[in-house]
């Protein structure tokens, strides 16, 4: 390939369903060429097969550095699990230590997420979709409740801040989420569409405040929530309206942005029409996680090609992987990093518990 050419892929991340590929798998991968790839708790069982795995999908496309997601946060939502990885407080212990020592809970997320990155970085991965930037709000759904960092927005920032840099400081690039916020959502997304009836006003002063903040962040997720104040129609991942004036307007995000789960059932139609409505509604990218065969011939024969801006935005985080040259710590290092972590942390939390 010359230095003039640009990769094109298709405008989709796919899952895969085991532990290695299949022949069907390796074939259709290779045909279908989607911008990235997300692993799960199913495709994970030790440090030497995850690696193995995400060299396969490396070398299936042809692409050394294609992206490769997994949902990394903490808490309820690690796919890396003890006893082979370390067990990861939630977001919410770092805002549990805010409250009371703010610039030990931005060091200690600092040094958390670096930790974190080293880990993903020997599996193999490139990406986390973290951090998550949703206010918690009292009543709401747990779909978000300790893996926000807080209530307040002069909380989140901050830690969430810490956690992005961390995680390009050892090597792995961030995606925040769920754009422009999830925080209200009184059911679980990924069971029943969620229906927020706050103001735009309301809305916009705090739910989106986090995101407005961050925007510089080169990717995001987007929220498979109802904004009856904005579109009273389509979930905000579907929605032209949401898209348009408050992610590309109100929030001002430039960057890449890649729809939430189109397999989750907040979404209605065929995993075709939704795939399809999504890109059409601003998302760049169709993310389908669940690794099925027949949902993700549906993705594929609905997204295109990536172009124009999509294909510039898409290249932005193409770019930071590729431009990442971080040096793998020392055994050592990583032991004091521990270490002030384990001490940053002791008033609020222990990995013993």
């Amino acid at each position: 390939m010359s230095g003039l050419e640009v990769r094109k892929p298709r405008a989709c991340i796919l899952g895969v369903e085991g532990t290695e590929l299949s022949n069907w798998e390796k074939g259709f991968f290779r045909q279908a060429d989607p911008y990235g790839f997300i692993l799960f708790a199913r495709n994970i069982t030790d440090q030497k097969q995850v690696r193995a795995l995400n060299n396969q999908l490396r070398e299936v496309v042809g692409n050394i550095n294609v992206p490769i997601f997994v949902d990394q946060e903490g808490g309820r939502v690690m796919r890396l699990k003890p006893p082979h990885w370390r067990k990861i407080p939630a977001a919410g212990v770092f805002g549990q230590l805010f409250e009371t020592a703010p610039e030990d809970a931005r060091e200690a997320a600092y040094i958390n997420a670096r930790l974190m990155a080293v880990d993903l970085r020997d599996a193999g991965f490139n990406i986390t979709c973290a951090p998550v930037l949703d206010i918690r709000f009292p009543g709401m759904s747990d779909v978000v409740g300790d893996r926000s960092y807080g209530a307040r927005v002069e909380q989140i920032v901050p830690l969430a801040s810490a956690v992005a840099a961390g995680l390009l400081d050892s090597g792995i690039a961030p995606v925040i989420k769920h754009i422009p916020g999830h925080g209200r959502a009184s059911v679980d997304s990924h069971k029943d569409l969620p229906i927020v009836t706050a103001s735009r006003e309301e809305l916009s002063r705090l739910d989106f405040e986090p995101f407005r903040q961050m925007k510089d962040v080169v990717a995001a997720m987007s929220a498979h929530l109802l904004f009856t104040a904005i579109d009273d129609q389509r979930p905000g991942t579907v929605s032209a309206k949401v898209i348009s004036e408050i992610v590309r307007g109100d929030i001002g995000f430039e960057n890449l942005l890649i729809s939430d789960d189109l397999s989750m059932e907040a979404l209605g139609g065929s995993i075709a029409s939704r795939t399809h409505e999504c890109l059409a509604a601003g998302c760049d990218i169709a993310l389908h996680c669940n690794g099925k065969r027949t949902e993700m011939e549906e993705v594929v024969s609905m997204a295109p090609k990536l172009a124009g801006e999509a294909l510039t935005r898409s290249q932005l985080l193409s770019n930071q992987i590729a431009g990442f040259n971080v040096a793998q710590p020392s055994s050592a290092q990583i032991s004091d990093w521990q270490a002030r972590l384990d001490e940053l942390l002791s008033p609020v939390w222990s990995a013993e518990v």
